[in-house]
Order: C-alpha cells, then sequence, then structure tokens
C-alpha cells in the first residue's frame, strides 16, 4: 500500500513516523505503512458469501451459505487473541461483511479492546440505518468498491443498479459520520474509467481513493487477461500521480493510495528525485520502513473458515487454523510457511534477483508470481521497469 498523495505532496516524513508507534492509538492510520515494528495488520474475510458477482473477486464468493466458517464464539475469541498479540487494525472483508448478521457485534468487541476496525464493503447494503449502526459500533472507516461508473461497474459486478446503490452507501456512510473512501480495482476493462472515478471521489467528498492493481486469485486469476500490460500500467500509475499532484495543488483533501503492486514505490520515488532531491531521501528512508510487498510481515489474513494465510489473495498458502492455535502462536517467527515471505532479502529469482529496487519492493506480489508461472518468488508479471533500469 502507496499514500501516493502523503509522499508525493509532501504531507508527511519520517518524523511523522517515528513520532507514533502501531500501537499507539493517537497515530494517524496511514502512518501505520512505515512504522518498523511490523505486527500485522488482519484481514478478516468474515463470509465467503455476497450478494454482488464481480469478475475479479479473489474469494470467489456467491450468493449462497457457506458450511464450517468461524461462529460468533469463535469469532469473538480470534479477536480476544488478535488484541492480546497487539494488532492494531481489523480489517473486516468477504464476500459481502454486512451478510454476517453478527458483524457489528464483532466489530464493536474489536473496537472496545483498542483496535481500530475498517469495513470493506461493496456498499449496495448501507442506508441511513445500516449507516447509523456502523458508526455505533465504531468502525474508523468504510471503503466502498466501484469497477467503474454506471453500467460498466453494474456489468463488472453482475447486478444491475449495483453503482446506484453503492453510491448511496457512500453518501450514507458519509453522513452518519465515517470517513469513508472509494476503492477501484483497475484492468484493461475499466482502466478508461480511472479519470473518472476520480472525479467522483472528488466530487463526493470522501477521504481517500484506494486504485489496487489486478491480484490473479480467484475470478482475479481467470481475468489474466484482461489485464493491463506493464507498459500500459506504467501509464496508468504515471496518471494516477499526476491527479494526485494536480489534487495537491488544488488543495483538495483527498488521499490516494495505489496497493498490490509495490513497483509504484520506485516510480513514485524518481518522480520525487527529479522534482525535489532533498525531500526524496526522506522518501527513500520512509519507503524502505515500508519494504514493499508486506505479505506474511505486516499483512495477515484469516479466511471464513478461520485458515491463517500470509495474505488475502494467498488462500492456498496456509500457516495455521485459529481453531486449533492462539492467532500468535501461527504468526510465531518459527512457522516455516511464513519464514520463505520474512527471510530479507527474500529468494527472488529471474530478473528480481539482480534488481537494485529489491529493498523498494521485495518482489512484487506473491500470488501474481504464484498464478503467473507457479514461483511465489519469481518476477511478478506485473512489474513494468525495463531492465536496463533495474540494473543501471
Amino acid at each position: 500500500m502507496l499514500s501516493v498523495s502523503r509522499l508525493l505532496n509532501g504531507q508527511v516524513g519520517p518524523q511523522d513516523a517515528l513520532r507514533y508507534g502501531r500501537r499507539s492509538g493517537a497515530g494517524p492510520a496511514h502512518l501505520l505503512h512505515y512504522s518498523r515494528d511490523k505486527t500485522p495488520v488482519v484481514v478478516w474475510n468474515v463470509t465467503r458469501r455476497c450478494n454482488l458477482h464481480c469478475g475479479h473477486c479473489y474469494a470467489d464468493s456467491h450468493d449462497r451459505d457457506y458450511p464450517g466458517e468461524l461462529d460468533t464464539g469463535e469469532g469473538m475469541r480470534l479477536i480476544g487473541d488478535l488484541a492480546a498479540f497487539g494488532v492494531p487494525t481489523v480489517l473486516f472483508s468477504g464476500g459481502e461483511p454486512l451478510l454476517r448478521p453478527d458483524l457489528l457485534k464483532l466489530a464493536a468487541l474489536a473496537q472496545s479492546l483498542g483496535m481500530r476496525t475498517v469495513l470493506s464493503t461493496n456498499g449496495t447494503r448501507i442506508d441511513a440505518a445500516v449507516a447509523a449502526e456502523i458508526a455505533v459500533a465504531g468502525f474508523s472507516y468504510v471503503g466502498i468498491s466501484l469497477d467503474g461508473i454506471g453500467p460498466l461497474n453494474d456489468k463488472m459486478r453482475g447486478s444491475r443498479g449495483a453503482f446506484e446503490a453503492a453510491l448511496a452507501g457512500i453518501r450514507a456512510a458519509r453522513e452518519a459520520g465515517m470517513r469513508t473512501g472509494i476503492r477501484f480495482t483497475m484492468h484493461a476493462r475499466n482502466r478508461s474509467h480511472l479519470g473518472a472515478i476520480f472525479e467522483l471521489a472528488e466530487a463526493e467528498g470522501v477521504n481517500r481513493l484506494c486504485v489496487y492493481h489486478l491480484a490473479y486469485a480467484g475470478r482475479g486469476g481467470r481475468m489474466r487477461g484482461h489485464d493491463l500490460a506493464p507498459a500500459q500500467t506504467r501509464a496508468a500509475v504515471e496518471e494516477i500521480f499526476d491527479r494526485t499532484e494536480d489534487l495537491g495543488r488544488r488543495g483538495v483533501e483527498l488521499e490516494v493510495l495505489t496497493v498490490d503492486n509495490p513497483v509504484d514505490h520506485v516510480l513514485l520515488l524518481e518522480r520525487v528525485r527529479r522534482a525535489d532531491r532533498a525531500r526524496a531521501e526522506d522518501v527513500e528512508e520512509m519507503l524502505l520502513w515500508n519494504g514493499g510487498n508486506q505479505s506474511g510481515v505486516a499483512i495477515a489474513a484469516v479466511d471464513p473458515q478461520g485458515l491463517v494465510h500470509p495474505d488475502q489473495f494467498s488462500w492456498d498458502v496456509k500457516a495455521g487454523d485459529v481453531r486449533r492455535q492462539r492467532f500468535d502462536e501461527i504468526w510465531r517467527d518459527g512457522n516455516p510457511v511464513l519464514a520463505p515471505y520474512r527471510r530479507r532479502p527474500r529468494k527472488l529469482t529471474g530478473r528480481c534477483s539482480r534488481c537494485r529496487f529489491a529493498p523498494l519492493c521485495n518482489g512484487g506480489l506473491p500470488v501474481r508470481a504464484q498464478s503467473a508461472g507457479g514461483d511465489p518468488w519469481a518476477p511478478d508479471p506485473a512489474c513494468y521497469l525495463t531492465d536496463a533500469e533495474i540494473e543501471a
């Protein structure tokens, strides 16, 4: 996760990240990305069921019941274990988490135990009454996913009217006083809507816009053929940077992030170096603290059945089961499943093994490399740097 607006527009520096630890409730959430304390943020997919059918869904969710999901008691024990371990943030995801009847009870418990709680939702089930309940449960942020504007979103999400319903959800969450954001997963079928998504985020007055790169997991794996080519991805990221700088010049307070392609860190650093070499030293220091891909280090995932994974996309990589062990026992340093993710440097292969930017990127997103060639430590096919650039 790259805080484009914070770094590109000079809104954060190393001194800010040092001032707050990951366990400090006083610290701004965006500084967690740069803390050297790597207690993980946990993505908990509380249910696999979803009322939509998105083409890139990494959970391959459908609108049906799934057996064996953690029940309320098991979920409450998990939350207690996460709090005891010092997890700073729990992101409640799905499927569609609002389809789980006890979601707000679980979130309220997490918040009462001192953890930030974040909701990742398609937004279609949020009206004024639901938004008020979400606010009372203590969610600090509600991120609502869109795949484009109007009919394109509805086509990508498999439901007519999904765009208007999600837009109503964004407005209801904002009016309930919560920080809100738009999540947009970019690929060849919706790249042309990137500018319109920026304009929508500004017009709606949301706090954050997250642009995700396509992860090849679940149904997203079947969309590999619809991903952007590397040069197209690079042009899109440059446009994100251009638009973010424009927002800063106009004083628009919209936080912009890119997610799931840490080569973006390199492109941003090179841009800052061209504009302000002195400030680039601070930016580089923070990006090195961030460390690039944090699967298995600063990111953990718990799937609906309680299995623990190095990130929310790698459901084939099983590090443990919270029904059998406490989370801290699973996340211990000696876990052999997680050891390759935590190795510094990682055992990267191919062009990544000789890349001078490896400390900034850490090899990209493992699940994309795994999906493309069967090796999570092979080059990420979404990398857009040339051989000349990585070896210069």
